[in-house]
């Protein structure tokens, strides 16, 4: 909201405090204000003249040399190339010795013809060319007929002003308004308050308004209150200077005085008006109703709009003439030829004017005050005070009364507050008497209420009031935010401290950057299709479509983090960056039902991404692909840092979306007691291809098993002092038989002297027997106290090798 200064003086007098003052204090009370705007842009020495004769340049046909009387004492003799000079104007005129921004005004020839001084044009002056009116856009700035001579030119635009910013917060919608900043501006002031009193100037004349129109409401519970002023014989034409100029500092272009007028009252009274040509109005009658079904609008913008049932607009007998709160139709608007006015001022419901504006995409300066909820105590002095001003600028007859319909008497809230309380939460001592002087200044009545109590009536301008701790800010910040008494915390403290979750999740994005992994960030809206590819976690669940979404392509929640990392490889790829190792740190959501009546399953999930090149190639390194071992080691070093990885085994079963010969899913827990918490592979060659993809390995897994079975406390083991001793051996086996289920049976029949043990190698073909393959092992015993003996060794080995034979039918290679 931009708040002129100079029209903030009409209600409330600034003598003595500056417009950066102000602003630090308003600031300081609670209101941001994002800065403060000069109107003024260097000018100096700009004062309005009159053109008294215009003659063609006798050497150039582009300019023109006026004989101008700036009220001198002598007329001036300007060259001036603008097409729209002529005689008979009032313009403003740079004398010689003026400053404008980046010129100053000498005493010049032109093609050998003298000129002194400068006719200029808005832009010259900078104003802000497209918030004037479309005739004034173009050539010099022509001035109204009844402008003084010789006036300095910042009075008479009124460029002397100074404009505040407010940066207002939602529920501060009682500064959307000049007469709401002039309250607030008083209240942190300590000043008396003006303000307009409409009624006593309103003159009203002719019949009955009620003879000449009539309105209705279908649904009090969307519109409260709807009233209008018939007014004839108005004319339009251009705004006085002083509308114009203040419209301009507020941001808002001049159109004629009809229209300028309501604008002018939506800014000082925070009530949005409308004017609609009376004649143009079937039957008189207007009504408040919702759309029907395929109904047609053209809005003041020219747009033809398909309405919906729930807009809700106002209509005449025959059709719909306006969108009620967002913007007026172009069938009835007000134009050079009207000549009758139908005034409209109401308080529609927020939301439902809110609904319609974002689904036709139409902001408006009217939609942005009843979404945040006008006073409802504004509508008739907002009316009176626009019907005043027609009267008296475009010269309209105002009609006896107001015809209206709905509630027009809305009760001011009344609020009990405990002087106990509000110093208690405040850390203040403040007095009945001080906390009631705070409250007269921001014109809250208030009274006693029995012992250190007081009785406060809210206006209906303060909507964002509904509770003693609303009233406990109010005279916080009056008081001063810097005049409350600085105390220390009092009670137990807490130290912070992040969750196990939280931990355990900064430890693997740790752990995965370390290990020269990059983390991404993907939407977590994705297509239909991409929530059907890797399915591992569903369980029979399905996708959470959005209600609302912004696209197809975002319109259900994700339910895996592969489709998105292959989206990021890529478009990475595209980009010539085909070397990536990527993970993700999210969730993933799913549903049973058709209908959410509950909220969806939302599980942690971590993903992984490699493709490409381990390292780039060298003059004597070839460059060498990733495979499933590099991505599977990533794995195994986190499930090493969370101490689970001789609970964790791998099982290439194939899931879905994945390389049926390079891929497994991942387990976590004994054969007994087992979960999957993930799967692991190459993406699957035909979705490969569909992505245009070189080879690219995954991995998702489920973190909650992982942060639910990690440990908890680092375990630290004794240096070896003493030497171990290997025993390696082969065994065949069916084809079949997972490697990882023979390296588990020997941890589990090792005994306590079997340290380590890892596959070196693994045969088929040649001279095995075909379904069988020869897997060679490598066993490592060590005693932590002493040096072992061949015997002890031996017996161990030997329980080793009987237990593979006995649960694998496993035969030793010679």
């Amino acid at each position: 909201m931009k708040v002129s200064t100079g029209w903030l003086t009409d209600y409330i007098s600034l003598e003595g405090v500056t417009a950066e003052e102000l602003a630090d204090k308003i600031t300081a009370a609670g209101i941001e204000i994002d800065g403060v705007e000069r109107r003024n842009k260097g000018l100096s020495g700009i004062v309005t003249g009159y053109v008294k004769s215009k003659e063609k340049h006798p050497d150039a046909d582009k300019l023109n040399v006026c004989i101008v009387d700036a009220g001198q004492g002598e007329d001036l003799q300007i060259v001036c190339g603008a097409k729209n000079v002529d005689a008979g104007q009032k313009v403003p005129v740079a004398l010689v010795g003026a400053k404008l921004p980046g010129l100053d005004i000498k005493k010049a020839k032109l093609r050998g013809v003298v000129s002194q001084g400068m006719i200029c044009s808005a832009k010259e002056l900078g104003l802000n060319d497209k918030l004037l009116p479309k005739e004034q856009q173009e050539g010099i700035l022509v001035l109204p007929e009844n402008t003084e001579v010789g006036q300095d030119i910042l009075t008479v635009l009124g460029l002397s002003d100074e404009v505040l910013e407010f940066d207002l917060t939602p529920n501060r919608s009682d500064c959307l308004s000049m007469i709401g900043a002039a309250y607030e501006v008083s209240a942190i002031l300590g000043r008396e308050l003006q303000l307009p009193d409409p009624a006593s100037e309103l003159v009203e004349a002719g019949g009955p308004a009620a003879d000449s129109v009539s309105v209705k409401i279908e649904d009090e519970a969307y519109c409260s209150h709807y009233a209008v002023r018939y007014i004839t014989g108005v004319k339009p034409a251009p705004s006085p200077l002083w509308i114009q100029n203040r419209l301009m500092a507020a941001g808002v272009r001049p159109i004629n005085n009809i229209v300028d007028i309501t604008n002018y009252v939506m800014l000082e009274y925070g009530q949005p008006l409308h004017a609609f040509d009376g004649d143009k109005v079937e039957g008189g009658v207007l009504g408040v109703r919702f759309a029907r079904e395929g109904e047609i609008l053209t809005t003041l913008d020219g747009q033809e709009r398909k309405l919906e049932p729930q807009m809700l607009v106002i209509a005449d007998e025959a059709k719909a003439v306006a969108l009620a709160g967002v913007m007026g139709g172009l069938d009835t608007e007000v134009t050079g030829e009207t000549v009758n006015l139908i005034l409209e001022s109401a308080k529609f419901d927020g939301g439902t004017v809110r609904k319609t504006s974002r689904q036709l995409g139409l902001r408006s300066e009217a939609s942005l005050r009843f979404e945040k909820e006008v006073d409802p105590n504004a509508v008739i002095p907002a009316l009176n005070r626009a019907a005043v001003l027609i009267a008296r600028y475009a010269g309209g007859t105002v009609h006896g009364g107001i015809v209206q319909a709905g509630n027009d008497a809305v009760q001011e809230k009344v609020l009990t507050l405990s002087l106990e309380k509000l110093n208690n939460y405040l850390g203040t001592e403040l007095s009945l008497l001080e906390v009631k002087t705070l409250f007269s200044r921001l014109h809250f009545k208030c009274g006693d209420a029995g012992q250190g109590m007081v009785e406060v009536q809210v206006p209906t301008r303060r909507g964002d009031i509904s509770y003693d701790v609303d009233l406990i800010e109010e005279i916080a910040r009056l008081h001063g935010y810097d005049n409350i008494p600085t105390t220390l915390i009092e009670g137990v403290t807490t130290p912070g401290a992040l969750t196990r979750q939280q931990f355990l999740r900064r430890e693997l994005r740790n752990l995965l950057s370390r290990g020269g992994y990059q983390e991404v960030m993907g939407y977590s809206f994705i297509q239909p299709e991409q929530s059907r590819l890797f399915p591992a976690f569903a369980g029979g669940s399905h996708a959470v479509k959005l209600a609302m979404p912004m696209s197809e392509d975002r319109s259900v929640l994700r339910t895996s983090l592969l489709p998105q990392l292959l989206e990021i490889a890529l478009y990475n790829t595209n980009r010539r960056q085909s070397d990536l190792a990527l993970f993700e740190i999210g969730n993933v959501f799913f549903t049973e039902e058709e209908q959410l009546t509950r909220q969806p399953r939302e599980l942690p999930v971590l993903g992984l991404l490699l493709s490409g090149s381990q390292a780039e190639k060298q003059w004597n390194v070839p460059a060498q692909p990733v495979d499933f071992f590099d991505l599977k080691g990533a794995l195994e070093t986190v499930f090493a840092h969370l101490g689970l990885t001789e609970r964790v085994t791998y099982e290439g079963d194939a899931p879905a979306d994945y390389h049926p010969g390079r891929s497994a899913s991942v387990y976590l827990g004994t054969e007994a007691g087992r979960v999957k918490i993930g799967t692991i592979g190459q993406i699957h060659p035909e979705l490969q291809r569909k992505l245009d993809l070189e080879d690219t390995y995954v991995a998702e897994l489920l973190l909650q098993p992982l942060y639910d079975s990690a440990r908890k406390n680092l375990q630290y083991s004794e240096l070896q002092r003493f030497p171990g001793m290997e025993r390696d051996i082969a065994v065949v086996v069916d084809h079949s038989v997972p490697a990882g289920h023979l390296l588990n049976t020997i941890r589990e029949n090792g005994g306590p002297l079997l340290q380590n043990v890892q596959v070196f190698d693994v045969y088929t073909g040649g001279k095995m027997e075909s379904g069988k393959k020869s897997v060679a092992i490598s066993l490592l015993y060590r005693h932590v106290e002493r040096t072992l003996t061949d015997e002890e060794v031996s017996g161990a080995h030997e329980k080793v090798v009987a237990a593979l034979q006995q649960t694998f039918g496993a035969e030793l290679r010679k």
